[in-house]
Order: structure tokens, then sequence, then C-alpha cells
């Protein structure tokens, strides 16, 4: 694990594409593929403009999602319209690369059809791919991707239906699983803003109480996890970068 603070969100966001970018180089040239996941939130939104405007090699790029909402394409709490309006529709990217979680379908349903989107666009006898980079973030209550505390920790399908109450807004979500996010060549955490301070904290100095903090969960297996935090959201950690 490794920890970065930032003076400002422009400058976490800055650095979030450079790595991007190096992963990105790193998984084309060993693999001759790429597999991205997305979040939704405030933070990615800049993040996802910035890289619509590098040239990265999209047509060898697969996307995914960490997680959803239960809602239709459309609709202004869907993660996939997030990063369609601020990514998808600004690059090459072919149609077919794109594995959007079904949010119109019943969480059960979409959660199927995740899992099966994921066994066949992954490497060959791979149950699902190796994500280059997971574009991840964490809420005050320590959740991450749609890992909430509480959740089960025994979890083994690579996609799972939830059910989530996060800031009085109840949700029926699915979400990528750490079966799935542990495998990433590169993990990246966003965390912005003070009401973040006390989880971060928590999670990055406190004992290990993965059911409480959801984000202890992600531990890369191989590869690599990487906290960026800015000056709001660090205020309370006493580790340095």
């Amino acid at each position: 694990m490794t920890l970065k603070k930032f003076a400002t969100v422009d400058d976490l966001v800055a650095f979030a594409a450079q790595e991007i970018v190096a992963q990105v180089a790193h998984a084309l040239a060993a693999h001759g593929r790429v597999n991205l996941a997305l979040s939704g939130g405030s933070t990615p939104a800049p993040l996802y403009r910035r890289l619509a405007a590098l040239a990265l090699p999209w047509a060898q790029t697969h996307v995914y999602w960490a997680d959803e909402r239960c809602v239709p394409p459309d609709d202004d709490g869907s993660n996939y319209k997030l990063a369609r309006e601020t990514l998808l529709d600004h690059v090459p990217i072919p149609p077919e690369n794109v594995h959007r979680v079904r949010g119109e379908l019943s969480p059960e349903a979409a959660a199927q059809d995740y899992v099966k989107q994921l066994r066949e666009s992954a490497e060959h006898g791979r149950a699902f791919p190796r994500l280059t980079a997971a574009i991840l973030g964490m809420g005050s209550d320590g959740h991450t991707a749609s890992l909430f505390p509480g959740s089960p920790v025994d979890i083994t399908e690579p996609a799972a239906a939830v059910t989530a109450d996060y800031d009085g807004r109840p949700a029926k979500r699915v979400t990528l699983t750490p079966a799935v996010l542990n495998e990433s060549e590169l993990v990246l955490f966003l965390v912005t803003g003070a009401s973040k301070a006390g989880a971060l904290t928590a999670v990055l100095e406190g004992p290990h109480l993965p059911q409480k903090w959801p984000a202890q969960r992600i531990q890369a297996n191989h590869g690599r996890v990487l906290w960026l935090a800015d000056q709001a959201a660090a205020s309370q950690l006493t580790i340095n970068d």
C-alpha cells in the first residue's frame, strides 16, 4: 500500500491519470489488452475527462464497472451514464468492449448477467478479466464499490447483488467483489473531502476490521494499491506519504 497526499483535487487527478497511463502502457506491452474498472462519484468525473483527452489504446481497452445502481442506463444515478458522458462518448472505444452492468434488470438478474459478461470477456481460461486498473472511491462509512459495512466477507462470485443505504439513499446495487478487485494490477483509491477523514484514518491506521471498514478488504494479491487523498481527507492521518 502506498499513500500520496495532494494539496488540491486537480493535483490528485493529474497524478491518477499519469499512473493509469503508465499501467495501461505496461498492460498493452505485456498482454496486448487493457481492462479498466470505473466507479461513480464526483472525484472520478474530472479524471475521466482528463483520460478522454489522452491518446490511450481504446481499441484494445475493455471497460467494466466496480459497481452500479440498479437503475436504467440513462438515469442520473447511473455510474455508466457518468462514464459515458465524461469519457466513453469522447473516445473511439468499440461498443463491444464496454461491459456495463444492466441496471435496468432486477439486482439478481443484473448480477448474474454481469458474471456472465465477466466470464465471456475474460482472457482464456479465466473466470473474470484481470483488471489493469481499478478506480475506486471510499465513502465516509469506509465502503468501497458497493461493499458496505456488515456485508458478507466470504463472497466468492465475481459480482454480487446488494442492498445498501448510504447517506439516506437506499438503493439496490451490483458490485464487483474482492475476488476480482484483489487481482488488479493497480488499484487507485481516490479519496477527497473532510467527510472522509475519519474513515480514511481508520482504514489505513486502525486495526484490521474489514467487516466494519470494507475498504480494508482490498489488498491487491499481485499488484499495487495506491491511496490518493487530498488535504482535507488526509487531515487526520499521522503517516506520511
